[in-house]
């Protein structure tokens, strides 16, 4: 468990440092930024669908330690998450068996709504609600039950926020960078 937490802090620190090299293309016009700007968004375009295999099977692997090893039983948001993140690391896998690169039509929309109900669960272990989806309703924990906290802020549903993050944005640079060719 702390394991994935490290991991999960690893991703979170490349994640700010990449998101930002790469978002002040327009502010920043040093030569050698923007040389190492177009290495890394090379990396990525060549390297996407491994990567994201990584962080999806990641997280897949790692909720069903969490739930089956660990025996932490997953609330019905959690459930919601596992149904929209389930599907990825088969959808890459088949992508790179066939040498496509349309998975991510299907991936974004997943991590999409998928990043949207990790956040919506996040916020809820941080401002727990009575009118919480769950509760204590028979079958499921409740939503804002916290499991565990490492480094101050990583829980589970942070896990699950940061893999859907790391997908939707690649995802969403994968789109760009085809359509930008195309046109």
């Amino acid at each position: 468990m702390y394991f994935l937490s490290i991991l999960v802090l690893f991703s979170n620190i490349i994640t700010v440092i990449v998101g930002i090299f790469l978002l002040t293309d327009r502010i920043i016009r040093i030569e050698a930024i923007v040389h190492s700007r177009e290495k890394i968004r090379t990396l990525i375009d060549k390297y996407a669908l491994q990567i994201l295999l990584l962080v999806s099977a990641t997280a897949t692997l790692g909720s069903l330690y969490l739930s089956e090893v660990r025996g932490f039983a997953p609330c019905r948001l959690c459930w919601y998450q596992r149904i929209f993140m389930y599907p990825v690391p088969v959808l890459f896998m088949t992508s790179i068996y066939k040498k496509t690169k349309d998975v991510f039509l299907y991936t974004l929309p997943l991590s999409m709504v998928g990043l949207f109900i990790a956040g919506y669960h996040y916020y809820l272990q941080l401002n727990p609600s009575p009118y919480a989806p769950c509760g204590d309703i028979g079958f499921s924990v409740s939503c804002s039950e916290n499991f565990f906290t490492h480094f101050g802020y990583i829980t589970i549903p942070w896990m699950s926020f940061s893999a859907f993050a790391i997908i939707a944005s690649i995802s969403l640079l994968q789109l760009k960078a085809r359509r930008t060719k195309r046109d």
